[in-house]
């Protein structure tokens, strides 16, 4: 696919992945005094103290009549957090097994919804406070050069959170978002910027305390329905009593099986990690083999136009996070306001974008997403080279992403040290 400069966004340089990353590490300066703002009378934000800032442009029409080459995600490699968020790298300890939660159990009415608030007063709710950046992909990723002999060659690292909010940005423009980058060894890795991390959830939480119940109770009710929807082991060396006694389980978010996939989004390859939720009955051997991974999630019911908008946007995240890593199904838990859960949807992924063309009421376009994804890639690619660490950030409300130097030298935190030392001993 050709792209035109203003496609590309403002930036005039030339496309080039052949320029020299480099990879001495340094601390980012924090953005308060990185940028010095101001905003014009039309209200747009100016960074005083950034001397060169590159946007691209997010409007839907700008992707719209062409199509982009994708390569299917194939699993390279995966690890495990155990239930104290120990990294296991290649241990599948932590791989959940799908079977749908029970409506009508010996000690469950079927017409009685499930309370999925049981057991919060015990719920291990492992804290976001601490900046994880790269570390578990990264180690993972050494273990994998380690028994290959080889880097991987690829344009771009980061965790599928990353890319979903790339992937959806040209329909969803109320959250924000902002994201470290940096170049080695030709490869582009990037992270969440914890800062605003922390920041966007304090004022979610703080949202939330105004009405309602607590964010935290919101976030729970998710992690209910998979601990009611899920197996240790697969079905057949399960017992009845482990099946029928998941609601009485005791819920915790330490442990997570993450896959690792290598993939392509038009003329960038790709390497992403993320937490999957589970598989169908087995895992496949074969990278290559259909894979049987599900996604499982949360929503209230759509009753008026306006909840259908809300839902529709919602399915936007869900299609996108679930495209990614090349997961075929999600079931979708329906609750109640108050967390009762009321009846389950199970959507093939692939669908979901018809679905929502046909029948939604906030329409959006699957393949003008991942156009404007390839579009971008690019103009990440001509724009993060060379040594230093940027700043991408789409501000809530802006139709463009921005990216911006805030040091310039070294990695930042980006890339842990064992890593850099490892890709040394790899080259000497």
């Amino acid at each position: 696919m050709r792209l035109s400069t203003a496609q590309l966004g403002s930036s005039s340089r030339q496309l080039s992945t052949s320029a020299r990353c480099f990879g001495r590490r340094a601390k980012i300066r924090p953005v308060q005094e990185a940028l010095h703002e101001d905003r014009s009378t039309s209200g747009r934000r100016r960074d005083a103290n950034v001397t060169k800032m590159d946007r691209f442009q997010l409007a839907p029409e700008r992707y719209a009549g062409t199509k982009t080459n994708i390569k299917k995600p194939v699993e390279i490699a995966y690890f495990s957090y155990d239930s104290d968020h120990n990294l296991l790298p290649f241990s599948d300890a932590s791989l959940k097994y799908y079977y749908p939660v029970l409506f009508n159990t010996h000690h469950t009415d079927r017409n009685r919804p499930i309370d999925l608030s049981i057991g919060f007063d015990t719920f291990r709710n492992r804290s976001d406070s601490p900046d994880e950046h790269l570390d578990g992909l990264l180690d993972t990723l050494e273990q994998l050069e380690r028994r290959q002999g080889s880097k991987l060659d690829v344009d771009v690292i980061t965790w599928r959170g990353m890319m979903t909010k790339i992937l959806t940005a040209t329909y969803e423009d109320q959250d924000g978002f902002e994201m470290n980058a940096t170049c080695f060894q030709d490869t582009i890795f990037v992270e969440e910027n914890h800062e605003h991390k922390l920041a966007r959830n304090g004022q979610q939480n703080s949202f939330n305390r105004r009405g309602g119940p607590p964010a935290e109770m919101f976030q729970y009710w998710g992690y209910k329905f998979e601990t009611l929807s899920m197996l240790p082991k697969p079905w057949a060396e399960v017992s009845r009593d482990v099946i029928e006694a998941r609601e009485q389980e005791p819920v915790e978010n330490y442990s997570q099986y993450c896959s690792i996939v290598k993939t392509g989004i038009g003329s960038t390859s790709l390497v992403i990690g993320g937490e999957v939720d589970g598989v169908t009955d087995y895992k496949p051997e074969d990278p290559e083999a259909p894979p049987r991974w599900i996604e499982l999630k949360t929503a209230r019911a759509p009753v008026s136009p306006r909840d259908r908008q809300i839902h529709d946007k919602k399915m936007l995240k869900f299609w996108a996070q679930s495209f990614l890593l090349n997961v075929p199904k999600i079931v979708i838990g329906y609750r109640s306001r108050d967390g009762f859960l009321e009846n389950l949807e199970e959507l093939d992924t692939h669908k979901i974008p018809g679905l929502v063309q046909q029948h939604g009421q906030f329409r959006w376009n699957g393949n003008i997403c991942i156009n404007a994804t390839g579009a971008f890639l690019q103009f990440l690619k001509a724009t993060v080279r060379g040594e230093g660490v940027w700043r991408i950030r789409r501000a809530p409300g802006r139709p463009e992403i921005e990216i911006f130097k805030v040091a310039d030298s070294g990695v930042g935190d980006i890339i842990k040290p064992s890593f850099l030392a490892w890709r040394k001993e790899l080259s000497a």
